[in-house]
Protein backbone atom coordinates (compact mmCIF):
# COMPACT_ATOMS: atom_id res chain seq x y z
CA UNK A 1 0.00 0.00 0.00
CA UNK A 2 1.41 3.22 -1.08
CA UNK A 3 1.36 6.53 1.54
CA UNK A 4 -1.30 9.31 0.30
CA UNK A 5 -1.92 12.54 1.14
CA UNK A 6 -4.77 11.87 3.32
CA UNK A 7 -2.39 10.22 5.65
CA UNK A 8 -0.13 13.18 5.75
CA UNK A 9 -3.03 15.85 6.51
CA UNK A 10 -4.57 13.19 9.10
CA UNK A 11 -1.18 12.68 10.89
CA UNK A 12 -1.06 16.55 11.47
CA UNK A 13 -4.53 17.03 13.00
CA UNK A 14 -6.09 18.36 9.51
CA UNK A 15 -9.52 17.06 8.78
CA UNK A 16 -9.35 16.86 4.79
CA UNK A 17 -12.89 17.68 4.90
CA UNK A 18 -12.16 20.93 6.32
CA UNK A 19 -9.19 22.10 4.13
CA UNK A 20 -8.90 23.52 0.31
CA UNK A 21 -5.52 22.15 -1.59
CA UNK A 22 -3.87 24.58 -4.06
CA UNK A 23 -1.47 23.77 -6.47
CA UNK A 24 0.51 27.35 -8.02
CA UNK A 25 2.41 27.14 -11.02
CA UNK A 26 4.65 30.03 -12.13
CA UNK A 27 3.31 32.28 -14.63
CA UNK A 28 3.52 36.05 -15.64
CA UNK A 29 -0.08 37.07 -15.09
CA UNK A 30 -3.11 35.61 -13.43
CA UNK A 31 -5.38 33.92 -15.98
CA UNK A 32 -8.68 34.96 -14.43
CA UNK A 33 -7.99 38.69 -13.28
CA UNK A 34 -4.76 39.59 -14.76
CA UNK A 35 -2.66 39.60 -11.49
CA UNK A 36 0.80 39.28 -11.78
CA UNK A 37 1.83 35.46 -11.21
CA UNK A 38 4.92 34.36 -9.01
CA UNK A 39 8.26 33.00 -10.76
CA UNK A 40 10.62 30.36 -9.39
CA UNK A 41 13.03 33.32 -7.64
CA UNK A 42 9.45 34.50 -5.79
CA UNK A 43 9.67 35.59 -2.10
CA UNK A 44 7.65 33.88 0.86
CA UNK A 45 6.00 37.22 0.95
CA UNK A 46 4.82 37.14 -2.92
CA UNK A 47 3.82 33.34 -2.70
CA UNK A 48 1.86 34.65 0.42
CA UNK A 49 0.19 37.58 -0.95
CA UNK A 50 -0.93 35.91 -4.43
CA UNK A 51 -2.36 33.00 -2.58
CA UNK A 52 -4.57 35.64 -1.03
CA UNK A 53 -5.70 36.99 -4.47
CA UNK A 54 -8.32 35.42 -6.35
CA UNK A 55 -10.75 36.27 -9.17
CA UNK A 56 -13.74 37.34 -8.78
CA UNK A 57 -15.53 35.50 -11.26
CA UNK A 58 -18.31 32.93 -10.45
CA UNK A 59 -16.99 29.65 -10.03
CA UNK A 60 -13.17 30.41 -9.71
CA UNK A 61 -12.94 30.33 -5.94
CA UNK A 62 -15.17 29.04 -3.49
CA UNK A 63 -17.66 31.63 -1.96
CA UNK A 64 -16.68 30.52 1.75
CA UNK A 65 -13.69 28.62 1.72
CA UNK A 66 -12.39 26.60 4.31
CA UNK A 67 -10.59 27.56 6.99
CA UNK A 68 -7.09 26.31 5.77
CA UNK A 69 -5.34 26.37 2.68
CA UNK A 70 -2.75 23.70 1.99
CA UNK A 71 -0.54 25.15 -0.92
CA UNK A 72 2.07 23.60 -3.52
CA UNK A 73 3.82 24.64 -5.95
CA UNK A 74 4.45 23.18 -9.53
CA UNK A 75 7.27 20.75 -10.27
CA UNK A 76 7.93 19.15 -13.52
CA UNK A 77 4.78 16.37 -14.86
CA UNK A 78 2.67 15.57 -12.27
CA UNK A 79 4.74 16.61 -9.45
CA UNK A 80 3.80 19.33 -6.58
CA UNK A 81 5.98 20.39 -3.94
CA UNK A 82 4.44 21.81 -0.66
CA UNK A 83 4.99 25.46 0.23
CA UNK A 84 2.84 25.95 3.13
CA UNK A 85 -0.42 25.92 5.07
CA UNK A 86 -1.82 29.10 5.54
CA UNK A 87 -4.87 30.09 7.73
CA UNK A 88 -8.04 32.50 6.21
CA UNK A 89 -9.19 34.93 7.92
CA UNK A 90 -11.60 35.82 6.16
CA UNK A 91 -12.59 37.87 2.59
CA UNK A 92 -11.82 41.37 3.29
CA UNK A 93 -12.18 43.10 -0.08
CA UNK A 94 -13.72 42.61 -3.78
CA UNK A 95 -13.46 44.92 -5.97
CA UNK A 96 -15.35 42.77 -8.83
CA UNK A 97 -12.18 41.81 -10.43
CA UNK A 98 -10.41 40.89 -7.55
CA UNK A 99 -11.45 38.66 -4.17
CA UNK A 100 -8.65 39.73 -1.49
CA UNK A 101 -8.81 37.30 1.70
CA UNK A 102 -6.60 37.82 5.31
CA UNK A 103 -4.37 35.05 5.21
CA UNK A 104 -1.40 34.11 7.20
CA UNK A 105 1.16 30.89 7.08
CA UNK A 106 0.81 28.51 10.12
CA UNK A 107 2.76 26.16 11.66
CA UNK A 108 0.57 23.00 10.40
CA UNK A 109 3.21 20.82 8.62
CA UNK A 110 6.49 22.63 8.89
CA UNK A 111 8.92 20.07 9.32
CA UNK A 112 7.20 19.06 5.49
CA UNK A 113 7.84 22.51 3.84
CA UNK A 114 9.96 22.34 0.22
CA UNK A 115 10.34 18.67 1.31
CA UNK A 116 7.03 16.78 0.70
CA UNK A 117 6.23 15.78 -2.78
CA UNK A 118 3.20 14.74 -3.93
CA UNK A 119 1.25 13.34 -7.75
CA UNK A 120 -1.01 15.69 -8.88
CA UNK A 121 -2.85 14.43 -10.58
CA UNK A 122 -5.56 16.69 -12.11
CA UNK A 123 -3.21 18.18 -14.29
CA UNK A 124 -5.62 21.30 -15.68
CA UNK A 125 -7.10 21.86 -11.86
CA UNK A 126 -5.32 24.03 -9.48
CA UNK A 127 -7.37 23.66 -6.68
CA UNK A 128 -9.39 20.57 -5.22
CA UNK A 129 -11.02 19.80 -1.98
CA UNK A 130 -9.14 17.78 0.23
CA UNK A 131 -10.55 14.09 0.11
CA UNK A 132 -9.42 14.78 -3.27
CA UNK A 133 -6.29 15.93 -2.99
CA UNK A 134 -6.14 13.28 -0.14
CA UNK A 135 -6.27 10.24 -2.67
CA UNK A 136 -2.93 11.44 -3.96
CA UNK A 137 0.16 9.67 -3.38
CA UNK A 138 3.07 10.53 -2.00
CA UNK A 139 6.21 10.52 -4.10
CA UNK A 140 8.95 11.61 -1.98
CA UNK A 141 9.78 13.12 1.16
CA UNK A 142 13.51 14.48 0.83
CA UNK A 143 15.94 14.99 3.53
CA UNK A 144 16.05 17.87 5.42
CA UNK A 145 18.72 20.45 4.88
CA UNK A 146 20.83 21.50 7.72
CA UNK A 147 20.30 25.30 8.50
CA UNK A 148 23.39 27.31 9.62
CA UNK A 149 22.90 29.08 12.35
CA UNK A 150 23.80 33.22 11.52
CA UNK A 151 24.86 34.63 14.74
CA UNK A 152 22.72 36.18 17.28
CA UNK A 153 22.65 39.54 16.33
CA UNK A 154 21.02 38.21 13.11
CA UNK A 155 18.31 35.91 14.39
CA UNK A 156 14.98 36.91 12.95
CA UNK A 157 12.16 34.24 12.83
CA UNK A 158 8.32 34.42 12.18
CA UNK A 159 5.84 32.50 13.79
CA UNK A 160 6.03 28.97 11.92
CA UNK A 161 10.24 29.54 11.73
CA UNK A 162 10.08 29.79 15.32
CA UNK A 163 7.71 26.64 16.02
CA UNK A 164 10.46 24.87 13.39
CA UNK A 165 13.39 25.86 15.02
CA UNK A 166 12.23 24.19 18.22
CA UNK A 167 10.81 21.05 16.37
CA UNK A 168 12.57 20.36 13.38
CA UNK A 169 16.10 18.57 13.21
CA UNK A 170 17.33 20.94 10.26
CA UNK A 171 17.65 23.84 12.71
CA UNK A 172 19.60 21.55 15.73
CA UNK A 173 22.65 24.31 15.41
CA UNK A 174 20.05 26.61 16.32
CA UNK A 175 19.04 25.02 19.78
CA UNK A 176 22.57 24.35 20.52
CA UNK A 177 23.45 27.56 19.97
CA UNK A 178 20.33 29.49 21.61
CA UNK A 179 20.86 26.77 24.48
CA UNK A 180 23.99 28.01 25.34
CA UNK A 181 23.13 31.55 26.25
CA UNK A 182 21.16 33.66 28.59
CA UNK A 183 19.69 37.14 27.31
CA UNK A 184 17.34 39.61 26.09
CA UNK A 185 14.81 39.01 23.44
CA UNK A 186 12.52 41.14 21.45
CA UNK A 187 8.28 40.07 20.85
CA UNK A 188 7.38 42.22 17.50
CA UNK A 189 3.17 42.01 16.91
CA UNK A 190 3.31 42.95 12.67
CA UNK A 191 -0.37 43.75 13.11
CA UNK A 192 0.67 46.74 14.92
CA UNK A 193 4.19 46.92 15.98
CA UNK A 194 3.60 46.92 19.55
CA UNK A 195 6.93 44.71 21.31
CA UNK A 196 6.99 43.32 24.29
CA UNK A 197 10.94 42.65 25.92
CA UNK A 198 11.49 39.73 27.76
CA UNK A 199 14.43 38.12 29.47
CA UNK A 200 16.17 34.76 30.09
CA UNK A 201 18.43 34.06 33.24
CA UNK A 202 19.32 31.99 36.00
CA UNK A 203 18.65 28.68 35.11
CA UNK A 204 16.97 29.20 31.93
CA UNK A 205 18.29 29.69 28.59
CA UNK A 206 16.66 31.45 25.40
CA UNK A 207 15.99 27.89 23.81
CA UNK A 208 13.91 27.36 26.40
CA UNK A 209 12.13 30.74 26.85
CA UNK A 210 11.11 30.45 22.67
CA UNK A 211 9.94 26.76 23.42
CA UNK A 212 7.24 27.82 25.75
CA UNK A 213 6.38 30.48 23.23
CA UNK A 214 6.18 27.61 20.20
CA UNK A 215 4.10 25.50 22.63
CA UNK A 216 1.36 27.44 23.59
CA UNK A 217 1.77 31.78 21.49
CA UNK A 218 2.61 33.46 25.52
CA UNK A 219 4.86 31.53 27.24
CA UNK A 220 3.27 31.87 30.66
CA UNK A 221 3.43 35.97 30.10
CA UNK A 222 0.07 37.74 31.11
CA UNK A 223 1.17 40.41 28.76
CA UNK A 224 0.96 38.32 25.64
CA UNK A 225 -2.17 36.09 26.76
CA UNK A 226 -5.72 36.72 24.68
CA UNK A 227 -3.20 37.62 21.56
CA UNK A 228 -2.97 35.86 18.44
CA UNK A 229 0.54 34.73 18.23
CA UNK A 230 0.79 34.18 14.34
CA UNK A 231 2.24 37.51 13.55
CA UNK A 232 4.23 37.62 16.25
CA UNK A 233 8.01 38.04 15.25
CA UNK A 234 11.12 36.82 17.01
CA UNK A 235 14.70 38.56 17.56
CA UNK A 236 17.39 38.90 20.20
CA UNK A 237 18.86 42.15 21.62
CA UNK A 238 21.49 40.79 23.90
CA UNK A 239 23.34 37.91 25.03
CA UNK A 240 24.83 37.05 28.47
CA UNK A 241 27.02 33.76 29.84
CA UNK A 242 24.91 31.92 32.05
CA UNK A 243 26.99 32.78 34.86
CA UNK A 244 26.09 36.62 34.40
CA UNK A 245 24.60 37.36 37.90
CA UNK A 246 20.94 37.76 37.39
CA UNK A 247 20.78 41.24 38.40
CA UNK A 248 22.99 42.48 35.36
CA UNK A 249 20.28 40.98 33.14
CA UNK A 250 17.34 42.56 34.73
CA UNK A 251 19.49 46.05 34.54
CA UNK A 252 19.82 45.13 30.49
CA UNK A 253 16.15 44.18 30.29
CA UNK A 254 15.14 47.35 32.06
CA UNK A 255 17.21 49.92 29.64
CA UNK A 256 15.69 47.70 26.83
CA UNK A 257 12.25 48.68 27.91
CA UNK A 258 12.91 51.99 28.39
CA UNK A 259 14.99 52.55 25.50
CA UNK A 260 12.04 50.90 23.12
CA UNK A 261 9.52 52.54 25.13
CA UNK A 262 7.30 48.98 25.47
CA UNK A 263 5.47 49.52 28.45
CA UNK A 264 3.98 52.85 27.74
CA UNK A 265 3.20 51.85 23.73
CA UNK A 266 4.02 48.20 23.94
CA UNK A 267 3.27 44.85 25.70
CA UNK A 268 5.57 44.86 28.73
CA UNK A 269 3.57 46.09 31.97
CA UNK A 270 6.01 46.40 34.42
Amino acid sequence: MSLTFDAILRSAGIDPAQALVIRHAYVREHEDSGMAGIHADSTDEQVLAYTGQHSSKPGTFPVSPPKLWVVFLREGGDRARLWSVVENRGEVSDDGVVRTFDIARTGHLADLHNRLVIGWRAPRAWRLNGPTAGRYPVLEIVDAQPVPFPGFDQVVLDRPQLEAAMREHRYGAWRTALASVAGIYLITDTRDGRQYVGKADGAERISQRWAAYAANGHGGNVELRGLDPVTFRYSILRVFDPATPPHVIDAAEGHFKQALDTRRHGLNRN
